[in-house]
């Protein structure tokens, strides 16, 4: 199927106060079908390979530009208000947040799926802490969430180990939230998923890996947003605005499909300094595919894939454009491209980034200075 397709080609960002820093209808028109939640890799067709520059490049307009990301609000963490031993004290103190809460996760396993659903404040956050020693296990690859910010807002999770639940970590209607310094392993699915109007988050210093244990498609490592297919059951049939996150530092491998999947609807996002590890990629094709707006994606470094690096797709009208990729490192040793962009035109990759090992070229359109 992929040769096939090669041989007949045819918001204004703002910022809110987290923890006392800055953090800042659509027409069905399938044009470049990459992976989505329903279906296996497939191929848009490719332009031929260029490391051409393109001279004058039209800046990207401000308004789809997302805040920087702020550093890790570990101080957070410094004054426990409540400590948790167990699956049940953890359920209580979830249920009883409050804003300005600290809750503290001692050492142990903690079997459960735990959801919370309070909300803080910008300036009075409610924070979940413990070292990776503190194991929130859910017990069943095939079903449940072991984490959910469940229409919960302004929370800081820290540094503690999600593992064995359909999914890792669930945000539906965060807003504000930090997730950093978590482990999350051997996930029935995708490991940290921001869905549901998720917005102004931030996604850093966490190491994920070993997903896709339930089915391989579904094994992304970070997930922005949800399918058109399941706008229906999600958002009432509207796109899933989880705009303006930024995922920085995390490390990202033995992920079955994209290491960071971006939907359409979803616009004004950051990722940045990235590790990606491809080698176990069986229903990806790239580490990230970004099909929604306005994404700066810079500073990643990228080993292994199955097909190409990173790539852009235009599932819906409209969708799919307006990202730029700089300064990343992308050792492919893979058939593919290191950037493949469709569509072409509305999507930038600067001539900053280095790309290896790549079968069909460093990318499909001209780089732009």
């Amino acid at each position: 199927m992929i040769d096939l397709f090669r041989k007949h080609p045819a918001l204004t960002a703002t910022g809110l106060v987290l923890a006392g820093v800055i953090v800042g209808g659509v027409a069905v028109t399938a044009i470049g079908v990459g992976r989505d939640d329903e279906g296996g890799a497939s191929r848009a067709p490719s332009a031929g390979a260029t490391s051409a520059p393109l001279e004058e490049a039209t800046p990207t307009p401000s308004a789809t530009r997302a805040p920087a990301a702020p550093a890790t609000a570990s101080d957070v963490c410094q004054d426990a208000t409540v400590s948790v031993a167990s699956a049940d004290e953890l359920t209580s103190a979830l249920t009883d947040a409050a804003p300005g809460d600290v809750i503290q996760l001692e050492p142990g396993t903690y079997v459960g799926n735990f959801v919370a659903s309070e909300s803080g404040t910008a300036e009075q956050p409610i924070a979940l802490c413990g070292s990776a020693d503190a194991v929130l296990d859910g017990d069943d690859v095939e079903k449940g969430y072991v984490m959910h910010l469940d229409g919960a807002e302004y929370w800081h999770l820290e540094g503690f180990t999600i593992t064995n639940g359909q999914k890792g970590l669930m945000a539906d209607g965060t807003v504000g939230s930090t997730i950093t310094g978590l482990t999350v392993n051997h996930i029935g699915d995708e490991a940290v998923h921001l869905r549901d109007g998720s917005t102004d988050n931030v996604v850093s210093s966490n190491t994920i890996s070993d997903t896709g244990n339930r089915k391989e498609k579904f094994g992304e490592g970070i997930y922005i947003g949800t399918s058109k297919n399941n706008w229906g059951e999600i958002t009432g049939g509207d796109p899933d605005t989880s705009d303006r996150n930024v995922i920085e530092g995390n490390t990202i491998s033995d992920t079955t499909a994209e290491n960071i999947d971006i939907k359409e609807g979803t616009t004004g996002g950051v990722v940045r300094g990235n590790s990606f590890d491809g080698a176990s990629l069986t229903e990806g094709d790239s580490w990230v595919d970004v099909k929604g707006n306005g994404w700066t994606i810079e500073g990643n470094t990228g080993t292994a894939s199955s097909m190409d690096g990173f790539q852009t797709h235009e599932l819906l009208e409209g969708w799919g454009t307006d990202n730029v990729f700089s300064g990343n490192t992308a050792a492919v040793d893979g058939p593919g491209f290191g950037f493949s962009l469709t569509p072409e035109l509305g999507n930038r990759v600067m001539c900053d980034n280095t790309v290896s090992g790549a079968g069909e070229g460093d990318w499909n359109v001209e780089c732009a200075r």
